[in-house]
Order: C-alpha cells, then structure tokens, then sequence
C-alpha cells in the first residue's frame, strides 16, 4: 500500500487506514512520543488545511531547537553575510536573471573547494561519524553522504 506522510489522507477512504491521532516527526528518524487525537468531524467541518495541528508542530519545533543546540555554531558573522548575499541574490534572480547566474556561477567553485577542504579536514580530526553527524545536525548516513560528495574534486 502507497504511504504518504500528509496525514489527512488517513481517513479511511478507499480502504485507506483511519488515522486516531497525530504526532510529530522528523526525516531524521525522530518521532515524538506525544500522540495528539485527530477529531475527524472537525477535519471534515474546517478542512485539513485549518484543523489544528499545533501540538504536533510544537513537539517538532522542539526537536528542531534540541538538534540545534548540539549543532557547531556558524559564527554570527557567517550567518550575517550569509543572510545578506541570499537576499542580494533573491533580489537579483528578479530584477536581473541573468546577472545572478553569472553571481551564483562565481560562488560555485569557492563554495565546492571550500567544502571539499572543510570535508577533508572534519575527517582528518578522525571523531566518530556520531559525533560529526550531531554537529552538523544530520542524520549519520547524510552525514557521511554529504561529507563524501563534498569531498569530491570541483
């Protein structure tokens, strides 16, 4: 049977299971151990898109902030001139596509030797791939996806 994580489909029509109660996840594997019951009647007076579905939400940005808090951090200056240059960008895609892919073309081989190097280098320090997962927030088998395809020549 086909499997989809949109819960409203769970109704019990064409045979489908009927779902009790909703609860958060991530693709990380997590699931909360909340379990918060699904009303179908209001489902089907409001819609799925206006049920309310804060509980699971919450549990899941809870989640998100544990990750988070294991994370490396990105010093602030990164994330600012991050933030700048895909607001720069975002601007540009707009008003002059073309300028921003000839941009985005010149941060391609700077961005792949600086992860190639970043790569390398996290793998020399020869830390468990648990523990490089945790500080990047990813999963081991991403972790150790990433860090390979990063590690690639440009």
């Amino acid at each position: 049977m086909h499997q989809t994580s949109d819960w409203w489909a769970y109704d019990g029509t064409l045979n489908a299971p009927v779902a009790a109660a909703l609860r958060g996840a991530c693709s990380c594997g997590w699931r909360a151990a909340a379990l918060h019951p699904l009303d179908w009647q209001e489902v089907a007076a409001e819609g799925p898109d206006w049920y309310d579905t804060s509980g699971p939400e919450a549990d899941w940005d809870q989640h998100i902030t544990d990750v988070e808090q294991r994370t490396v951090p990105v010093p602030e200056d990164v994330i600012a001139l991050l933030a700048q240059l895909r607001a720069r960008l975002d601007t540009l895609a707009t008003d002059a596509p073309l300028a921003a892919l000839r941009a985005v073309a010149a941060l391609e081989y700077p961005v792949a030797e600086a992860a190639r190097t970043a790569a390398c280098n996290a793998r020399a320090l020869d830390q468990p791939w648990d523990t490089i997962a945790t500080a990047l927030g990813l999963t081991e088998p991403d972790t150790r996806t990433r860090l390979h395809r990063y590690a690639r020549r440009p």
